[in-house]
């Protein structure tokens, strides 16, 4: 289980950390360019993806950082926590725009992010030094 869930937490942080810097350094317009996965940045104000991009960003960091120096480990579940809310409000607005298959990815992610909250919580939690 401690391996298990050090994997996905390594994991979502790497994806997290990835789409967050994404969205923060890469314009707006190239974003909606970059794909059919993405024209939902052309339907929100460029600030609202570049928020996105640091809720990411950060919560990938937090994913990481608290645990590895094991201070204040339980900042990690918080983070977990966070990316949560992120991918269900996702969610919400993929179902409300119709983009469907785009659900997936914010199931995917969410539950991993929840799986990590509460493995971190319960079953392997990391001592604080």
């Amino acid at each position: 289980m401690k391996v298990l869930t050090w994997i996905l937490q390594v994991l979502l942080a790497l994806a997290m950390l990835g789409a967050g810097a994404m969205k923060l350094m890469t314009p707006v317009e190239e974003i909606v360019a970059s794909g059919e996965h993405m024209a939902w940045a052309a339907a929100v104000p460029a600030w609202l993806v570049k928020f996105i991009g640091a809720a990411e960003l950060t919560g990938g960091i937090g994913l990481l950082l608290p645990s590895l120096l094991r201070i204040r480990p339980k900042l990690s579940v918080l983070a977990a926590y966070g990316i949560v809310t992120i991918m269900v409000l996702a969610a919400i607005f993929h179902i409300v725009r119709g983009e469907y298959p785009a659900i997936l990815s914010n199931v995917i992610f969410g539950g991993i992010a929840g799986f990590v909250a509460w493995a971190r919580t319960h079953k392997v939690p990391i001592a604080a030094k």
